[in-house]
């Protein structure tokens, strides 16, 4: 089995207070996907930068205090990609400093760490996430191609700031204006699964439910309610999805208990 968690810790030295620590030595995961890290490695505890047991990789963003992106493996990888530049991919190179994705291969499987931008409509932000959107697609299509030459499978996990469907978000009507669930958004998301033919995986294991939702606001009481959204994912190539036995959100118990916003979205797969 190979068992993929992926999570946005929002400030993993704030979450490494909360309950992250006491967690990831809990979890029976190979390899762990942390997004919206914020952090240069050197100011997260020893405990989290470089924790017993586990090969470490942390791609921080340029901008201080932003962004960040982390994988955690059991095994030593293979190869450590920062970023998604010098593939030939117009506009990809703005984003090798940002701390929005990396990716690392194990045998027979590459997986990635993905921080979509959020964005925010009418503001440059939106005009970020869509210039990321646009470079990244190409991409996602060319991995997919270079892996299935050599043999391999991929799966890019993290917040991918996008709720691809109704069920995806318990309060869709009124957010059909807001980044995260415009229409050209979640176009771009079918075309990552229908042109680039990759696979949501939790949704294939859970196509009849509303959610399973991954992230809820602080604000009131959202996560009391479940009034939340499916915004991390598990993308996969065809043949590594088929083989997903389970598939689930690490929600908390209680609100107090949470040390992110968001939950892990972890899966089984068959090896």
């Amino acid at each position: 089995m190979l068992t993929v968690t992926s999570v946005n810790v929002n400030g993993l030295r704030a979450a490494a207070k909360k309950g992250f620590v006491p967690w990831l030595a809990e979890t029976g995961a190979d390899v762990v996907c942390l997004q919206e890290v914020r952090a240069e490695p050197q100011q997260l505890p020893e405990e989290v930068r470089d924790p017993e047991g586990w090969h470490v990789v942390h791609a921080p963003a340029a901008a201080k205090g932003r962004a960040g992106v982390s994988l955690y493996s059991r095994r030593a990888p293979e190869r450590v990609q920062i970023g998604f530049g010098g593939f030939g991919v117009e506009g990809a190179e703005e984003f090798d400093a940002s701390g929005r994705y990396v990716e690392i291969d194990l045998p027979g499987v590459t997986v990635a760490s993905l921080y979509l931008p959020s964005g925010e409509v009418g503001t440059g932000r939106q005009d970020e996430k869509e210039r990321f959107m646009a470079a990244f697609l190409p991409y996602l299509q060319g991995l997919r191609k270079r892996s299935e030459a050599g043999g391999r499978e991929v799966v890019v996990c993290g917040d991918w700031n996008i709720a691809h469907q109704e069920a995806d978000l318990k309060n869709w009507k009124s957010n059909t204006k807001n980044s995260g669930f415009l229409p050209e958004e979640r176009a771009w998301l079918t075309r990552v699964f229908a042109e680039a033919e990759y696979v949501d995986v939790v949704r294939a294991l859970h196509p009849d439910q509303a959610g399973p939702y991954s992230w809820w606001s602080y604000r009131g009481r959202a996560f009391d309610n479940d009034a939340g959204w499916r915004i991390d994912y598990q993308v996969a190539t065809p043949g590594l999805a088929a083989r997903a036995v389970k598939g689930w959100v690490e929600r908390a118990a209680t609100h107090g208990e949470r040390w992110s916003d968001h939950a892990p979205v972890t899966v089984v797969y068959e090896r």
